[in-house]
């Protein structure tokens, strides 16, 4: 029988590793930016058009390639990192595999420009799916650009399967915001379409959480700093009254690498028990120094879970140090046993002895000599067995004189009385019958049919009647607002607001007016009839964490999910007493609707008790 295992070619190989380097235009951008990082850049600046379908460039100002590196770097399995297997348990770079590269040049067209600082001309390499086109010398800047176009141009499946470009962009703009975070010392650019999105120049940690985040995030810092032989823990975390539902802004960085890490996010929720509302979810950007040999960052192909020789010491360490900070920054409350030092008796007055305080006393004071004596028409016994005088009726029935004519007045005068006809409900009066509702424990709408009884879930009914109320006004454009007396100015992040941007239409047609859009806050002077005011600050983060991971393809697909996310934040909530009158409003709403069987996120809004049921539950 003839042999069936073979090799595989060099440009089937790198398509087969190129798909856990490569899932998308972001993991590019990882690793390109990592590579001018490793190449000591002071200076770096990434170009995306198309949320990088169509460019990603990045250019820096490090110590550049040699021709003999620059063709090298293309080759799997080529690295300037490591050169034992021992180096991998002490690592302090970026990329070590030598497979990025090889990897992104086999799946799209890819330009190297390159000088070293010693040399007087650069090199300049074209690579088309792993084949090298040309080589040239050029005259070149100090340092390296990395080119790279028409990513997936022969893997057309995996080019499809990418999602719209906001979705991409917010995966490249994470990835950025990841790297900037962990080297402020570097000055980063970030410019898409020819727009300059983020401009960060070199400065410390607070500054570069600042410049990324906005210029409100820096009174919702809060330090943390602990030195320890384990590890060395510094960053900030947030404040518990600035906690949002996401976790967009919770980061790790060990080493000046970022990771992600269930367990030490548990630590840091810990810290937080008891400050946080139900849901919420605190800020942190925490930076550890651990020694290379007590981690292994080789055991996942993004490089964004490590493993720690001592976990355990680590989560009580972190825990302390984040519990520490909040308690010392008054932001959670402490046990103090300090004595105040201004309570304690000067050094002078050790040994000398008090004064006595002299009292003097007037024997010939008397508090009644200069009052008149008042006449009484009859006197009191008290509890005592004294009699004390009763005040007359004089001085203070003189202040009423004019108001008793008033009085008289007003009593001749006939007033035709006011019927009310408006109600909060615009419904007739509810008439008393078999049918009536009745409310259980402030969340169930029971009612009486003719086949039995019906439970109704009143959270999820009313989730029903504004999602189609929503959803037709955005639809047909004729939803009402209300003016607000005082615009509300709402602040987000740049990556926020690229997303609000793409949500505006549509939240524009269920009630909402915008007078103004900036970089990083909003300006709303009308909201949907149906909303309160103070709900807009929580409705517009609902919708956008809903909506941030998974932005929809087609607009009927977006509007669908605004009025899903409106509908669910808006809807009376379990726990809220209902009058026998909205109990049933809510229950004529909820048939009058074209779907009342289940809630927009498909759960039921209802179910039947039959007698037949009931007789069940009472046989023997």
């Amino acid at each position: 029988m003839s042999s069936i295992i073979q090799l595989l070619p060099d440009h089937v190989a790198n398509q087969i590793a190129a798909g856990e380097v490569v899932q998308r235009p972001a993991s590019v951008v990882k690793e390109l930016l990592e590579n001018a990082i490793d190449a000591k850049a002071t200076d770096i600046k990434l170009i995306v058009k198309d949320a990088g379908k169509t460019l990603i460039q990045v250019i820096d100002n490090g110590i550049g390639m040699s021709v003999t590196d620059a063709r090298l770097c293309f080759e799997r399995h080529a690295t300037s990192k490591i050169r034992h297997a021992e180096d991998l348990f002490d690592l302090h770079t970026k990329g070590f595999r030598g497979e990025a590269l090889a990897s992104i040049a086999a799946i799209a067209h890819v330009e190297l420009k390159t000088k070293q600082d010693q040399e007087e001309l650069g090199h300049h390499i074209i690579i088309e799916g792993s084949k090298f086109v040309s080589q040239e010398v050029a005259v070149l800047p100090k340092g390296t650009s990395f080119l790279v176009k028409n990513l997936f141009f022969n893997i057309p499946a995996r080019r499809n399967f990418l999602k719209s470009e906001t979705v991409e962009m917010k995966h490249i703009m994470d990835e950025f915001q990841r790297v900037a975070l962990a080297h402020p010392s570097i000055y980063f650019t970030l410019i898409h379409n020819g727009s300059e999105n983020y401009n960060l120049p070199s400065s410390n940690y607070r500054q570069r959480i600042v410049n990324i985040l906005g210029g409100r995030t820096n009174e919702k810092l809060v330090p943390v700093s602990e030195d320890t032989e384990i590890v060395t823990i510094s960053g900030f975390v947030g404040k518990p009254e600035y906690a949002k539902k996401s976790r967009s802004e919770q980061f790790f960085f060990v080493n000046d690498r970022f990771i992600k890490s269930g367990y030490l996010h548990h630590a840091i929720m810990s810290a937080y028990d008891g400050l946080l509302k139900e849901g919420n979810q605190p800020s942190y950007f925490l930076y550890l120094k651990v020694p290379p040999h007590t981690i292994d960052i080789n055991i996942h192909p993004t490089k964004t879970e490590i493993k720690f020789d001592d976990e355990q010491a680590l989560y009580a360490i972190l825990r302390s140090s984040v519990k520490h900070s909040l308690g010392q920054f008054n932001v959670a409350p402490v046990l103090d046993f300090e004595r105040d030092p201004n309570l304690d008796t000067p050094y002078a007055y050790k040994d000398k002895s008090s004064d006595v305080p002299l009292i003097q006393v007037d024997a010939n004071f008397n508090p009644f000599l200069d009052e008149k004596p008042i006449k009484t028409s009859s006197n009191s016994y008290t509890s005592s067995g004294n009699y004390a005088k009763k005040e007359t009726a004089h001085s203070w029935e003189s202040l009423y004189v004019d108001l008793r004519q008033d009085t008289k007045e007003v009593e001749s005068l006939s007033f035709e009385s006011e019927e009310v006809t408006g109600s909060f409900f615009e419904s007739k009066e509810v008439e008393i019958t078999p049918s009536r509702t009745y409310q259980i424990h402030k969340k169930y709408i029971v009612s009486s049919i003719k086949s039995g009884m019906l439970v109704i879930d009143q959270n999820k009914a009313h989730q029903r009647v504004l999602y189609e109320q929503f959803l037709s006004n955005i639809t047909l454009k004729k939803a009402s607002s209300q003016q607000l007396l005082f615009p509300l100015e709402l602040h987000f992040t740049k990556e926020e607001m690229l997303l609000i941007q793409e949500l505006i239409p549509s939240l524009e047609n269920t009630g909402f007016i915008f007078d103004g859009i900036h970089k990083d806050c909003i300006h709303i002077s009308g909201i949907p009839v149906s909303i309160q005011e103070s709900e807009v600050s929580i409705l517009l983060e609902e919708l956008i964490n809903g909506l941030q991971n998974n932005v929809p393809e087609s607009n009927f697909c977006l509007n669908d999910g605004i009025a899903k996310t409106m509908a669910k934040s808006v809807a009376v909530k379990t726990g809220t007493y209902l009058t026998e009158l909205e109990q049933e409003n809510l229950v004529n709403a909820l048939f009058a609707c074209k779907d009342p069987n289940v809630s927009p996120f498909n759960k039921p809004t209802f179910i039947t008790l039959s007698v037949e049921d009931l007789d069940k539950k009472f046989a023997l």
